[in-house]
């Protein structure tokens, strides 16, 4: 079941099921996303969220408060909230 759309910086677009994390989804998608820990403290796989709106299973994911301020996101634990655009990397 497909809740949300994601797209990348480079045009990719991939169904979100709310239940999937956001890399989850990418990865089912054909999208080729950094990712190595798949808990959210390696921070391979960061990006900037450009649009949308996401939420954590997890308590704090391995993001600075300033990161989170500036939209950055981990989508090996980050489930869509909305339609998402998000940048790769730092």
């Amino acid at each position: 079941m497909t809740d949300f759309i994601a797209t990348t910086d480079d045009g990719h677009q991939v169904d979100v099921a709310a239940t999937d994390t956001l890399l989850d989804a990418l990865e089912m998608g054909g999208v080729n996303w950094p990712s190595s820990c798949r808990n959210g403290s390696c921070r391979t796989c960061i990006g900037q969220l450009i649009e949308g709106k996401v939420r954590y299973e997890i308590e704090w994911p391995g993001l600075t408060a300033e990161e989170k301020a500036d939209g950055y996101v981990l989508p090996c634990v980050a489930h869509a909230c909305s339609n998402v655009k998000l940048k790769s990397g730092y």
